[in-house]
């Protein structure tokens, strides 16, 4: 799994018990706080087609809910042995229906164009900042786990990944941030970098989308171009919708580490 991981830039894990246990607990959790007028208002986006959901789960730094179990599974093993056991914030849950997607409030025309045929790819912590939406780097992610809580068809909006994009787009960040101090790196504008490595990877990797069912757990090099695919027609899904759990911890201040680790 490692190995997929470091050549593929994604990794995928079979089912455990375990790990269905505690998607189980995690989205009984997790629904209250999809019904949550004021939860409702923050996420609930694309036309009541998408609840984005960040830091929406009431979890501790083990991963555990309100009176559950620390986050169990090889893949969060596997996260820990790469990365350090670093501490879980409070994961987003993501959550699609059918229809997704529509436009986002405030999105032209041509960003919803993107959303639509290329998924709405894009690098985790690359952030838009000010008037013009300059990419900068204020989130530094180790990786990307995630872990399915309801039990969908391939069709309901599944995660898209671009396989090998992860070593694309870290040579161009490399490009950028090599010669400057690490301290520096979070107002460094990544933009040009950015989309040219974007384009590349459009034209050279290639796109697979990964369903998955709870129990099941997948994780996703910090560098991997990835997005979320539209709703097929007639894809199965229960009446709460597509949902998933995200865990994206970030690596300690004052390193290197985001261009360094594997």
């Amino acid at each position: 799994m490692v190995e997929a991981l470091r050549e593929r830039g994604w990794a995928r894990f079979p089912f455990e018990e375990a790990v269905l246990a505690w998607a189980a607990m995690a989205r009984a959790a997790a629904l209250p706080r999809i019904a949550d007028p004021g939860e409702r208002q923050k996420w609930l986006t694309c036309e009541g087609t998408w609840f984005v959901g960040v830091d929406s789960l009431p979890n501790d730094a083990r991963g555990a809910v309100p009176g559950g179990l620390p986050l169990p599974g090889a893949a969060r093993a596997a996260a820990a042995a790469l990365y350090g056991d670093l501490p879980l914030h409070a994961a987003q849950i993501s959550v699609t229906w059918p229809g997704y997607p529509r436009p986002r409030a405030g999105e032209g025309e041509a960003a919803f164009r993107y959303r639509l045929r290329r998924d709405a790819a894009h690098v985790d912590g690359l952030l838009p900042v000010g008037a013009e939406r300059r990419r900068m780097l204020k989130e530094r992610h180790a990786y990307i786990l995630g872990l399915p809580l309801t039990s969908c068809g391939p069709g309901a909006s599944p995660f898209v990944i671009w396989e090998g994009s992860h070593e694309v787009m870290r040579a161009a960040f490399a490009t950028a941030l090599d010669p400057l101090d690490e301290g520096e790196w979070a107002d460094a504008d990544l933009t040009g970098i950015y989309h040219s490595a974007r384009r590349e990877v459009f034209e050279t990797c290639r796109r697979v989308e990964i369903p998955a069912r709870p129990g099941e757990a997948y994780l996703v090099h910090r560098h991997a171009l990835h997005g979320v695919a539209p709703w097929k027609e007639g894809a199965a899904a229960p009446a709460e919708g597509r949902m998933i759990a995200y865990f994206r911890p970030e690596l300690p201040a004052g390193t290197r580490a985001w261009l360094a680790l594997p």
